[in-house]
């Protein structure tokens, strides 16, 4: 069984080479240029691990995975034209260095070549891959759509965020695992294992991610903290706050979130703290961690091929009490 590093780079060189034709450049270049910023690829690595899980790693999980990958930066490509995101990862965006209206485009044809890449994929199995991709393409655009409603809403249940977040984040790793889970030869039940291992792992890394960007060491983070409450963004920790705070705290963060004082940061900080929101969520994240672990324990597989996995899982979600 491999690890997690060893397969990103299996599939880096597999995957980095030209996927566009030349001609038209001022379409294709656009994504080459985007493919080249590069990023962690982890949904097609899970794809592999998926597949090493039961059975040696078959070409077709190198062409799902690509078609994963491919479907994954049209996602990305579209998000930042409706965030109106000026960089990704230190560099222009699409529509930023291109121009909207061939961002659009170049997304399209995103994500067309991914469906010629699930095409070349062993006629056994392209039906089964063929639903679970869909359905998962289709629940990503709804967890978006929800995304960008919850903008505009003044309340926001948490179950109603807990939904989002599984549309538009999980689902995505949880697919990733199960079409490489298919491409290995599992039994349904084992498959269903091994989606919601992957479904659980993207809640506790959300609720992580949420955590982080209102308690963590920004050295150690890589970015600001408390970027998500000057955006007043509904994240697990705002929206459990609201749920548990005292009269008076809910109005001084209600009125924090129509202000922006000069210690905003510090001010919903010290409200979490009062809540007991940081230590809700770290017990919350640990709830699902726990849950994803049972799991993959309960695949019908040898302890040491599941190893990987876990170290993956422990490695995204960092366990803290």
């Amino acid at each position: 069984m491999q690890s997690f590093e060893l397969l990103s780079q299996k599939f880096a060189i597999y995957f980095d080479k030209r996927h566009f034709p030349a001609e038209p450049a001022s379409l294709y270049d656009p994504n080459e240029y985007f493919l080249k910023l590069g990023g962690k690829r982890v949904r097609p690595v899970l794809c592999l691990m998926g597949n090493e899980l039961f059975d040696e790693i078959k070409e077709d999980a190198l062409h799902v995975g690509t078609a994963i990958e491919l479907f994954h930066n049209f996602t990305l490509i579209h998000d930042d034209i409706m965030d109106k995101a000026p960089l990704r990862r230190g560099m222009e965006t699409v529509h930023t260095k291109y121009g909207e209206n061939t961002a659009l485009l170049a997304g399209d044809v995103m994500l067309v070549t991914a469906y010629e890449e699930l095409n070349k994929i062993n006629i056994e199995h392209l039906q089964s891959i063929l639903l679970l991709f869909n359905r998962t393409a289709k629940e990503v655009c709804e967890g978006q759509q929800m995304d960008m409603d919850f903008e505009k809403m003044d309340n926001v249940s948490l179950d109603a965020y807990l939904k989002m977040i599984e549309l538009k984040t999980s689902v995505a790793l949880a697919a990733s695992l199960q079409t490489g889970a298919i491409l290995g030869g599992a039994g349904e039940r084992n498959q269903h294992l091994l989606y919601d291992f992957g479904r659980k792992l993207g809640i506790a890394f959300q609720v992580q991610d949420d955590y982080l960007d209102a308690f963590g060491d920004p050295q150690k983070f890589g970015k600001q903290v408390g970027g998500d409450i000057l955006a007043n963004k509904k994240t697990f920790l705002l929206l459990h706050a609201l749920e548990t705070a005292t009269a008076s705290q809910q109005k001084e963060l209600k009125n924090l979130l129509i202000t922006t004082p000069s210690d905003k940061i510090e001010k919903v900080q010290q409200i979490f703290h009062d809540c007991k929101v940081d230590e809700w969520a770290l017990e919350l994240k640990n709830k699902y961690l726990d849950e994803a672990f049972t799991h993959l324990e309960d695949i019908a597989v040898l302890s040491k091929r599941k190893e990987p996995l876990k170290e993956l899982a422990h490695f995204l979600v960092k366990r803290e009490h």
